[in-house]
């Protein structure tokens, strides 16, 4: 029997899973003398084409199948069975084969397009299809094109293929009438993530801010996404320049819209402009715009053709695009005098509170040159608007309001506000040219600062630490006269800046700079932000009693002031003082409350310190989501400094897990982004990550020499607090290679932090490394206490740690019974955690203290990495492709990757022969 089909899909149909599936089920079942008929149906560009082109490639590799294919064309709409003709011509040589009637009415379709009527026709396609050699693939495109016989003819056969080795696909546009019982599957828009992946496919250098406006213009219709991609100059890719508003208007989705809107009335054309001027239009709203005409009636055309649909969301009941990407194509397509007509209707009937930035808007949209009066209105209108979304984002407003404006001092000032709600929108390249625009401004020392200030913050999280501290500085000590708590938070956002780079002697001196400006009378907030710089200076310079009070004044005084980077200081306060329980609520109120305020440019700061938490709890699983969720929304946003730390933090979970190949691929990563950025701690998790793999695989000089690198300050691998979170690995690595003085350095600093705070997790570390560096007879009484602090914290990984040192050293001290107790334990939580290389450092172990112990996955499946062999596992148990990306915290492409080298290392081709390698 022919083997089944290839599972590894398409790399290109990204977010299409189940339909390929679908098909390749279709296949085999041919292949078993039982096939079928499926519809893919779905608006322009979703990818019907190219799935049966998929399906058509799949069939052809096979060997066995006769693939046919046709397409309806509209031009060839009115000629009877000229879709027949596509689809037959090749095989018309087999007529004989049929019944001699039934040959005689399909001899005169495809000749004549004649058709007298009856079974004789439909059921000659039918036996035609049946009577070829082996199993056939028949791809029908375009259905809605196909003629009226042709299409009837088809959808007979395809109801009666249930036991022939035949499979009928179809494409057919979103909308087009098909029969109910054939099985059809509706191609939607791609989800954000489908069409990222796609994005990174079709225009891999992309800048992370030019994907996320193509990915917004697009909607998730594959089509406009590639069309777009292929249309950006180098300047536009590389964000130089800003990249296109539309979709392209030579494109074949822009034609294809363009065509169906030229269809409809004159009225419905007016009606449709109003809804694409604003897409936050509410139908009550629209009522009223359109008198004396109803605008229900007007707009019937387009809904009949498939153009709007009516929906009821959070919003209101209104009118929507079937195909949001058409919204464009509606605007654009207008005239000038036609858009300004639409906003002055709309501005006309916007008359309530909450509808005060949109009239405001529209109001501008309708003008053509400078107005004060209007301008000020506007601004107004977004000053007052949040960052919740909506029509229009408050960043256009400012940035409309100062293209009305004609006062230089005036027009600055609200650029300046454009460029800080687009920084706060996550649209860094959309700042930096607002930015760009001042400088051919006259602008008062109070723009300037602000400037200065948005640029640091714009760097700090974007650009270069270094560029980013000298900028935030200069914003500081321009704001000390004006707003005195700003500055002080300026303060602490350059030292930010100077932590990221690893740069310690500068966040010191930022530190002393700001202790100079304390009064006794300042408000809570300001003491706050003062205590917190005194405590994690005292702390960064060694002083860790020093720095225990500041810090705990933190906590009691964050209650009092609720704002994320308030909370985020409060818990890396937790964090400093050993309380990594309480940090994690501070950081997770943090998350919540900059969700809430519709921040959610700050989440991805937020998680890298709860991350810190997670590290020291060991729960690898929670660091892996928080990553992976930082990750998506700081390239969402661009951010590219906080994605090289999420990177990081991803290639530790990759080295926990023994997973060689993706640690190195993300550590890599963080260490490229580093050194374009100047991130030291990036780079530092980086090398810790490269480090942990190579203590996990035995590795111990290489690894002492990584984490070394982690002790210098600045570049791209040192970093102070990733030195000291590091240091149990580093005292192990150099312990192991008889390194004992730099070990005992290393030691002497973790001890200093320990001691001052009261936490059992971090306490235990000290504890074993000191096992690690005591004489044979007192290793065993360390090990023991570091044991007891382990089982008062909540690091099951790390308590495992221990347990698998100490009884390799009751192993070597011969003492085997002793020994097995230990590494049984520690056996089983890194089985638990999935931690492959060490469990077979716990297993080499044991078979040394005399047990008998067999690797986890003998035999073929031991040529996998560790990742490999769980995303093996839960395929075999039969998760697609996101099933497993949303279980292992991976992309789908990244799990794509992966079982693409695990059939390669297998040599298999089929989910069936992994199902069966896999029992």
């Amino acid at each position: 029997m022919p083997s089944p089909s290839p599972v590894i899909r398409s790399p290109a149909l990204h977010g299409r899973d189940a339909e390929q599936d679908a098909l390749l089920r279709l296949l085999d079942a041919a292949r078993d003398g039982s096939g079928g008929a499926l519809i893919l149906r779905g608006a322009r560009g979703t990818g019907k084409t190219a799935m049966l082109d998929v399906a058509a490639e799949r069939a052809g590799e096979s060997g066995d199948f006769a693939v046919l294919r046709a397409r309806g064309t509209e031009a060839e709409s009115h000629l009877p069975c000229a879709g027949l003709h596509g689809l037959l011509r090749p095989v018309a040589d087999r007529l004989p084969a049929l019944p001699p009637a039934q040959a005689v009415a399909l001899a005169r379709a495809l000749e004549l397009g004649a058709v007298d009527g009856g079974l004789a026709l439909p059921a000659a396609v039918l036996n035609l299809l049946v009577a070829l050699d082996g199993p056939v693939l028949a791809c029908v495109d375009d259905v809605h094109h196909l003629d009226a016989p042709s299409r009837e003819a088809l959808f007979f056969a395809a109801r009666r293929l249930t036991g022939e080795a035949v499979v009928l696909l179809f494409g057919a546009d979103d909308g087009t009438a098909v029969p109910d019982d054939i099985p059809a599957f509706e191609l939607s828009a791609l989800d954000k993530e489908a069409a990222g992946r796609l994005a990174d496919d079709l225009a891999p250098e992309l800048a992370d801010d030019v994907r996320a406006s193509l990915l917004e213009i697009a909607c998730g219709n594959p089509l406009a996404l590639g069309e777009l991609a292929r249309s950006l100059s180098p300047e536009q890719l590389s964000g130089a320049v800003a990249p296109p508003e539309t979709l392209p208007r030579g494109g074949r989705l822009w034609r294809a819209y363009a065509d169906r809107l030229a269809r409809l009335p004159g009225d419905t054309a007016d009606m449709l402009l109003l809804l694409a001027a604003d897409p936050d239009l509410e139908t009550v709203t629209l009522l009223e715009a359109a008198k004396p005409r109803c605008a229900l009636t007007v707009l019937e055309p387009a809904e009949r053709a498939g153009v709007i649909v009516r929906v009821a969301d959070a919003a209101g009941d209104r009118y929507d695009f079937r195909e949001p990407a058409m919204r464009a194509v509606v605007y654009a397509g207008s005239s000038l005098a036609g858009r300004r007509t639409a906003h002055r209707l709309l501005a006309g009937v916007l008359r309530h509170d909450h509808q005060r930035l949109r009239r405001a808007w529209h109001r501008a949209e309708a003008m053509d040159g400078p107005d004060e009066s209007l301008a000020d209105e506007l601004a107004a209108a977004a000053a007052a608007a949040d960052l919740q979304g909506g029509h229009p984002a408050s960043f256009l407003a400012f940035e409309r309001a100062a293209e009305l404006t004609a006062h230089g001092d005036v027009k600055a000032a609200r650029l300046a506000a454009a460029a800080n709600r687009a920084w706060r929108a996550g649209l860094p390249r959309r700042t930096r040219s607002l930015l760009a625009r001042l400088h051919s401004l006259t602008i008062s020392e109070e723009v300037r600062s602000q400037a200065e200030l948005i640029r640091g913050n714009l760097e700090l999280r974007s650009g270069k630490t270094g560029s980013a501290g000298d900028d935030l500085m200069s914003a500081a000590e321009s704001l000390l006269d004006r707003d005195r708590g700003q500055a002080v938070r300026v303060f602490i956002r350059a030292g930010e800046a100077s932590y990221l780079a690893g740069d310690n002697v500068r966040y010191l001196d930022i530190a002393r700079r700001a202790a100079a400006l304390r009064r006794p009378d300042d408000p809570a907030a300001t003491q706050l932000m003062f205590e917190y710089l005194a405590g994690t200076a005292a702390t960064f310079g060694g002083r860790h009693r020093e720095a225990a009070d500041p810090l705990r004044r933190v906590l009691e005084l964050a209650p009092s002031v609720r704002t994320p980077s308030v909370l985020v200081w409060a818990g890396v306060a937790g964090l400093l003082l050993g309380d990594d329980a309480q940090a994690q609520r501070l950081f997770g109120r943090a998350v919540e409350t900059a969700r809430a305020l519709g921040a959610v440019s700050t989440v991805p700061q937020v998680l890298e310190f709860m991350i810190q938490a997670e590290i020291w709890m060991g729960r690898y699983a929670s660091i892996a989501a928080s990553a992976v969720e930082g990750l998506r929304i700081a390239q969402e946003r661009g951010r590219p400094n906080s994605a090289g730390q999420h990177l990081g933090w991803l290639a530790l979970t990759a080295a926990v897990e023994g997973d060689e190949e993706t640690c190195a691929i993300r550590a890599a990563s963080a260490i490229e982004l580093a050194g374009a950025h100047g991130l030291g701690v990036a780079g530092a998790l980086g090398n810790w990550a490269l480090a942990h793999l190579d203590l996990a695989a035995g590795r111990h000089a290489d690894a002492a020499k990584r984490l070394r690198a982690t002790s210098g300050s600045g570049g791209a691998g040192g970093h102070l607090v990733v030195r000291v979170i590091s240091t149990p690995h580093f005292v192990e690595a150099a312990a192991r290679t008889g390194d004992r003085q730099a070990a005992e350095r290393a030691l002497r600093v973790l001890d200093g932090w320990v001691g001052s705070t009261r936490s059992p997790d971090r306490r235990a570390l000290a504890t074993r490394c000191h096992a690690l560096l005591a004489a044979p007879g007192d290793a065993e009484e360390y090990f023991r206490a570091a044991l007891d602090l382990h089982h008062q914290g909540f690091s099951e990984f790390e308590t495992a740690r221990t347990q698998l040192l100490f009884g390799s050293a009751l192993r070597r001290n011969r003492r085997p019974g002793a020994a097995r107790e230990h590494l049984h334990s520690a056996l089983e939580t890194f089985e638990r955690f999935g931690a492959r290389l060490w469990a077979e450092q716990a297993r080499t172990e044991l078979r040394g203290a005399g047990e008998a112990v067999r690797s986890s996955h003998p035999g073929a499946t031991g040529k996998l990495t560790a990742q490999q062999y769980q995303i093996a596992r839960i395929v075999a148990d039969g998760a697609t492709n996101r099933e497993v990306a949303a279980r292992l915290f991976l992309s789908p492409r990244t799990v794509e990757h992966h079982l693409r080298n695990i059939f390669t290392k297998l040599d298999i081709r089929s989910r069936v022969e992994l199902v069966r390698l896999m029992s």
